[in-house]
């Protein structure tokens, strides 16, 4: 296996650990000096193909001698399948650069809120330690919902953390007494966190889970919002919404449907649209598209011009459908 161009740094597995019955910690000796911050991702080539995934660096600068990326194996997802089913100790890898803003270190704040779901607390649980050795004065509430106390990565390290933080797990299934059972909306964000509008909020879960966190957190007056600009690793890990949009482009006899919460990429590729893709994070410009009509928003916009935004372009695995799509 050899480099990318985006992704430049070889790293070796040293050991794999199974966090729950889905989910894998990789352990990674870097034979050089890779320097990131608490939050922060960067891209994977996967295997021998020219395709690429953004995973969090789910370690903690100068608190480990590895560097870890913490996956889910998604059924018939191609890189969390390749890294959690055929990777083995001993085997190379190759990332990119650091990559993100959604950092504690670049967000100095002396009171955060932090809201997770899945596989969202890895991003957290690196910024949970850095802030816990770096700034232990600092007071830190987390929110983690999970599907069921089986789900629950990092449990033992989570519980260890604690009384410094204040930690509420919220599991959909099978909670025990210590757990919140349900799921999270304003009324029950706001009986937690009645102090949310002094906090910094950083948010990180699928789509749809990050999208209802956000309006939570503002209807309740919060001001500064933070959210994991990455998306997810396989297109088959975008949550489907109860809302379906039709998509309809020149290649398309007829119109075909998707589920709210979707990004145009997954949309894209689920009916066979044709459409480049290499990082899948916004970062490359690869699955650049241009919308004709429709509504949307982006996550990210880097490597499009202003003229080219303007004329609809987006970058597909960063733009999420708010309405029907008619691509141009």
């Amino acid at each position: 296996m050899s480099s990318s161009t985006l992704c430049p740094w070889r790293m070796q597995v040293h050991h794999i650990q199974q966090e729950t019955p889905d989910v894998w910690t990789l352990a990674l000796i870097n034979h050089d000096f890779y320097r990131w911050q608490a939050g922060q991702f960067a891209l994977v080539k996967i295997g021998n193909s020219d395709e690429l995934r953004a995973y969090t660096l789910s370690s903690t600068p100068g608190q480990s001698p590895f560097i870890t990326l913490t996956i889910r194996h998604i059924e018939q997802g191609k890189g969390s399948g390749w890294l959690t089913q055929h990777v083995r100790p001993g085997n190379d890898i190759w990332l990119s650069d650091p990559q993100g803003d959604f950092s504690c270190e670049r967000h100095p704040a002396s009171h955060y809120l932090f809201l997770a779901a899945g596989c969202g607390i890895t991003p957290i649980m690196s910024m949970c330690r850095w802030l816990k050795a770096k700034q232990p004065d600092c007071n830190v509430q987390l929110l983690y919902s999970v599907r069921s106390p089986q789900d629950i990565i990092f449990a033992d390290e989570l519980r260890t953390m604690q009384p410094w933080l204040t930690l509420t797990i919220i599991a959909e299934n099978r909670a025990t007494d210590e757990m919140l059972s349900g799921r999270l909306d304003g009324q029950r964000l706001a009986a937690l966190v009645p102090d949310i509008n002094r906090r910094t909020v950083m948010i990180c879960g699928p789509q749809p889970y990050m999208d209802g966190a956000q309006q939570s957190a503002q209807a309740l007056g919060a001001e500064k919002i933070l959210l994991e600009q990455f998306n997810p690793t396989d297109s088959a890990e975008a949550s489907a919404g109860d809302v379906q949009f039709t998509i309809r482009s020149p290649k398309l006899l007829q119109g075909a449907t998707f589920p709210s919460g979707w990004s145009l990429l997954a949309a894209m590729e689920q009916h066979q649209l044709p459409v480049a893709t290499a990082c899948r994070s916004g970062v490359c410009g690869c699955c650049k598209t241009r919308i004709a009509e429709g509504n949307y928003r982006t996550s990210s916009q880097q490597t499009l011009t202003e003229s080219e935004i303007n004329a609809g372009y987006v970058l597909a695995c960063s733009c999420f459908p708010q309405s029907d799509i008619v691509l141009a």
